[in-house]
């Protein structure tokens, strides 16, 4: 079918009948079982879904840039009733079909809007968001004004305390990009996320030691507010979670072995050892005098 952007289709899973696959421009951009929305297929989307299940108690206020064919909000719509979320995607029309194509959670538990993510973002009102991920692709790479300190500076915004944002960063050997988007995140939440095991890598380990293409999540929380505090502090908050809170870490050991668990184990890095990993890796920042919206689609 032609979108707004190009082409989508639908495969059937020949081995799981209640299984597709939706290809935008040819490139698989979600897989859903229609029986079952708390099926995610996708490594990254599994690893991110561990994030989330480890910081994120109760319904949550979700924010998906990059829609495509809305597997994760399905999945978040499964596990955690009473969710609002809002997928943004740059393809109008691909917006439609899939709230044809499949069986997606109405409005407004799941609102779609077409939009440039970077642009969306910045219409949105601070501390309004438990969950911000980005998973936006123009072929095999994220556009460079969703990836620059002055984008993350805005998720940070939208994020209440205690709120994370996942990247899904698809990178080759030697993880320049990664290493660079990390800087970035770790400049816009604050020096102290390094120490305070407030951002993290999480990949495949042949993945992280740069031996093959593929996805590395990464993830950022953002502090409570007023001066940073050291994880396991209290912090206060903005959005109803309570003074009492305390400050969310990537570092556990329940993440740990949540990730490890996985049917493709996976690794989470954290602390010391993230900073060895971005190494003088230097801050993706904004061109000056240039735009920063710009044309991507989606998936997730």
């Amino acid at each position: 079918m032609p979108t707004s952007t190009g082409t989508a289709h639908v495969e059937r899973d020949l081995d799981h009948p209640s299984a597709v696959t939706l290809y935008v421009n040819g490139v698989p951009s979600s897989y859903l079982d229609l029986d079952d929305p708390g099926m995610l297929a996708f490594e990254y989307m599994q690893q991110m879904a561990a994030v989330v299940d480890e910081l994120a108690p109760g319904p949550l206020r979700a924010l998906h840039l990059g829609a495509a064919g809305c597997s994760l909000p399905r999945w978040v719509e499964h596990t955690r009733p009473g969710s609002s979320q809002l997928g943004v995607d740059l393809d109008a029309r691909l917006l439609e079909l899939v709230r044809t194509w499949f069986d997606l959670p109405r409005s407004p538990r799941l609102r779609l809007r077409p939009d440039d993510a970077r642009h969306a973002v910045a219409g949105l009102p601070a501390a309004s968001y438990d969950v911000v991920v980005r998973d936006v692709f123009d072929g095999d790479r994220t556009p460079d004004h969703l990836a620059t300190r002055g984008m993350a500076d805005e998720v940070h915004r939208v994020l209440r305390p205690g709120g994370v944002y996942l990247v899904n960063c698809a990178d080759r050997p030697p993880l320049t990009t990664a290493r660079r988007e990390t800087a970035t995140l770790a400049a816009a939440f604050g020096e102290a996320s390094y120490a305070e095991g407030r951002v993290a890598a999480i990949a495949e380990p042949a993945q992280l030691k740069g031996r093959r293409y593929g996805n590395v999540v990464l993830a950022a929380v953002r502090a409570g507010t007023g001066a940073s505090a050291g994880a396991g502090t209290e912090v206060a908050t903005e959005a109803g979670t309570g003074a009492d809170a305390v400050a969310p870490t990537l570092s556990s050991a329940t993440l740990a072995r949540a990730v490890r668990s996985l049917a493709v184990p996976a690794r989470v890095v954290t602390r010391d050892e993230l900073r060895a990993f971005v190494g003088t890796a230097p801050v993706l920042d904004d061109p000056e005098g240039e735009p920063t919206d710009g044309l991507a689609a989606g998936g997730s």
